[in-house]
């Protein structure tokens, strides 16, 4: 039996040695980890659905008035749907936690050297722009929602469960606003600290959209962005909005409008820009600009009685080869009276299938650096110009246009801001919920239209739906979260008011 049984071995081992080794590879499972593919993702779905529909067409940019309905008009009399909300949750909840996978992904020892291969930067560099975006995402959710589940990589705050990798962690608390607006500020100060260090480095090389891999931009733009949101708690944090305002002046901030952060659509299917998806995609002409806007800009209204050139940028002529606002917040009854070629659509560089979404720009830093310094002229006149170049705008009317801008107050440095935040509806509506400026916005039995229709003199008035008669403060919460996660709903209506649209936020109050 002997010879039998080494001749059995002898014939398994030439057997196994035969196997081919790459019968035992997962092929769906690659050997190495693309975090380039991750954040290549993450920008594009965090820019979609900042930008999306339901976040900023059909919310924030009717809120601030910029843009009107031409036919179905229930969103600008605030009459929100709750899916948007349940879009706009999952949708950023979904970016969040693919920046949060290159981060688990840049820390885990199993994987952490094979992130950096091929070029995409340091692991501390990685980390540190996804931590970038992880506060942009973060803001957005707070300032449409309030208080959220929150996850920190630089705090253990008990209260910060969101994202977190237990499986059986599915009822997060939500953390305060004012919670999550101190730990942003920390996050992108210790991020830009990280991507200064490395200013000369590259991080994901020609898969970051934005900047390129370019470092010193992203530290550029994480301390940016420290004076936007150390601004929203100025008059919460006085102490913290000048310690962060001062620090991140002092590394660097935005100087030009080569800084801006923008994500670059292509023309190419299925990657155009968001309004080119909701209007020539969708075969719909949907939206005009509003009448309060376009008269401000024909400087038609009292506050600013100059004729801004940036008019032929945001705005394409009508019908008749003028500029003409739509009515804002009218019933779809006397929306029939308005056909779409007799009002100003947005112009063809908005409506462009490769438009460039900004996330921040220069103009706003300079805006929020003469805030800093008492309202200071020559911050505010810097602003007004840099918003004029980006759009394009020629030097010679560029010249005219600030050598005739009021004096820099309050009310002008805010309405000059509020004109250069187009497109940028989100940021716009928070600045106005922080600030009640600009202070002509419509409001409820305000007139919206005079004139004659069909022969016969009209007077429209504004008649919301929904709300207190003023700007909308929140979006409700998704009712999803009330079946999933009805403790920490219930906690943060408890904490924060009513979840209806009228409850004004911590940052807002």
């Amino acid at each position: 039996m002997k010879p039998l049984y080494i001749l059995f071995i002898l014939s398994a081992i030439g057997f196994t040695s035969c196997i081919d080794e790459d019968l035992n590879i997962d092929p769906n499972r690659p050997s190495s980890v693309p975090t380039t593919s991750l954040i290549s993702t993450a920008q594009k779905h965090l820019t979609d659905n900042v930008r999306s529909e339901q976040a900023s067409l059909r919310s924030s940019a009717l809120f601030i008035q910029q843009i009107s309905q031409i036919t179905y008009t229930s969103q600008s009399r605030y009459d929100i749907p709750f899916g948007y909300s349940a879009d706009i949750w999952s949708g950023l909840y979904s970016v969040l936690n693919n920046l949060q996978e290159i981060i688990n992904l840049n820390t885990d020892p199993a994987t952490k050297d094979l992130v950096t291969a091929d070029g995409a930067g340091r692991n501390a560099t990685q980390i540190a722009i996804s931590r970038v975006l992880k506060s942009y995402a973060y803001y957005a959710l707070t300032d449409i929602f309030g208080d959220v589940p929150y996850n920190s990589y630089g705090s253990d705050d008990p209260d910060f469960q969101a994202l977190q990798q237990n499986p059986d962690n599915i009822t997060p608390k939500y953390a305060s606003q004012e919670k999550i607006y101190t730990d942003i500020l920390n996050e992108l100060e210790q991020a830009g600290d990280t991507l200064l260090k490395y200013s000369v480095e590259k991080t994901f090389g020609v898969s970051d959209i934005i900047y390129s891999g370019d470092n010193a931009k992203w530290a550029k733009f994480a301390n940016s962005l420290r004076l936007r949101f150390a601004t929203r708690i100025k008059a919460k944090d006085n102490a913290l909005y000048q310690s962060h305002f001062a620090d991140a002046l002092q590394k660097g901030v935005f100087t030009s409008n080569a800084d801006n952060a923008v994500y670059k659509y292509a023309v190419a299917a299925p990657n155009e820009a968001p309004y080119y998806r909701a209007t020539v995609t969708a075969n719909r002409r949907d939206f005009a600009l509003s009448k309060p806007f376009v008269d401000l800009l024909k400087g038609e209204n009292s506050q600013l009685p100059l004729v801004d050139p940036r008019l032929s940028k945001y705005a394409s002529v009508n019908n008749v080869g003028v500029y003409e606002g739509l009515a804002y917040g009218l019933t779809e009854a006397q929306a029939g009276s308005f056909a779409a070629g007799d009002v100003s659509l947005p112009g063809s560089i908005y409506s462009a299938a490769d438009y460039g979404e900004v996330l921040l720009e220069y103009s706003e830093v300079e805006f929020l650096i003469s805030e800093y310094n008492n309202w200071s002229h020559a911050n505010y006149v810097n602003g007004v110009r840099a918003s004029l170049e980006k759009w394009g705008v020629a030097s010679a009317d560029i010249n005219t246009y600030v050598s005739q801008l009021p004096p820099a107050n309050e009310r002008n440095v805010l309405n000059q801001k509020y004109i250069s935040l187009f497109t940028q509806f989100l940021e716009a509506w928070s600045d106005y919920r922080r600030t009640g400026y600009p202070d002509f916005l419509i409001k409820k039995d305000d007139v919206i239209f005079s004139g004659v229709i069909e022969g016969q003199p009209v007077t429209y008035t504004f008649s919301p739906l929904f709300g207190d008669g003023g700007v909308p403060s929140r979006l409700y919460y998704p009712i999803k979260e009330q079946t999933v996660n009805l403790q920490s709903y219930q906690d943060a209506i408890a904490a924060q008011g009513n979840d209806v649209i009228e409850t004004k936020l911590w940052v807002f109050k």
